[in-house]
């Protein structure tokens, strides 16, 4: 498509000659739109599978050694994250063996980061899962440590995100750690502090109207939807924390449509 509007736009300006040179500057735009619009073929969600979870686990080891030092609370947490995966035995050890990789003295963060944008830099959804899921581990102590903030602020920037969006992720990963624990949306309504918080953990605020409440929604579930980052390569590993994900944003919109009846 773009091609054909080049040539056109090439034709109006320069005739004949103009159309030709156009046509093929847009036959390069083509080709590099065709490559975000693409499925994944299946060694290309192999490659970045592998990818999302080697960097996510040498990066929490990265996180938990951001203060010098590697408690025992942070590895109870990331033993924990294990099971809640439901890892084989064998992912198992390759976790541990990558959290133990990125907690060393000589571990290169921009290495690390260059090979994952390589392989996965065209999947957006992907790049701010993994954000969000190393901000939501790094949190499940109650807390973020200035350290980590930086060493997420250092993460966040290397896969193009404003430190605005960055703080604003925060916010609203805080926000929807409130909503879990189960219970009805109903139950939540008689509380002004879980409301608040339900606005935070979407991103918009109680001024905000209820057409833009729900496309805020719809978009946050798409871009969390485990269906569509399965599609763009997530392993199957990772899939759990995406699901919660979505199902905290769920709850927070449910308790926000409460209210507004």
């Amino acid at each position: 498509m773009v091609k054909i509007i080049a040539a056109l736009l090439g034709w109006q300006i320069a005739g004949f000659f103009g159309a030709i040179i156009g046509f093929y500057i847009g036959s390069y735009f083509d080709r590099g739109l065709d490559s975000f619009s693409r499925p994944l073929s299946s060694s290309e969600q192999a490659r970045v599978g592998a990818s999302y979870f080697e960097t996510t686990f040498t990066l929490l080891g990265y996180l938990a050694k951001a203060d010098g030092r590697i408690s025992e609370e942070e590895i109870a947490q990331a033993e924990a994250l294990m099971s809640r995966m439901g890892l084989s035995p064998n992912h198992r050890q390759q976790a541990i063996n990558f959290f133990k990789a990125g907690s060393k003295s000589d571990f290169s963060l921009d290495q690390t980061m260059q090979q994952f944008v390589g392989t996965c830099g065209r999947m957006n959804n992907l790049k701010q899962s993994l954000l969000n899921d190393l901000i939501a581990l790094a949190l499940a102590d109650g807390e973020l440590h200035p350290s980590e903030r930086q060493a997420l602020q250092s993460i966040a920037q290397y896969l193009g995100i404003s430190k605005a969006l960055f703080e604003k992720i925060i916010e609203m990963i805080i926000a929807r750690a409130q909503f879990n624990g189960g219970g009805s949306s109903a139950g939540y309504a008689s509380s002004a502090s879980q409301l608040e918080a339900a606005y935070k953990a979407l991103g918009v605020s109680s001024k905000s109207t209820d057409s833009e409440i729900k496309k805020t929604y719809r978009k946050l579930v798409s871009e969390n939807h485990p269906d569509k980052l399965i599609g763009q390569g997530m392993p199957d590993d990772m899939i759990k924390l995406a699901t919660e994900r979505t199902q905290e944003i769920r709850k927070a919109y449910e308790l926000i449509q409460e209210s507004r009846k």
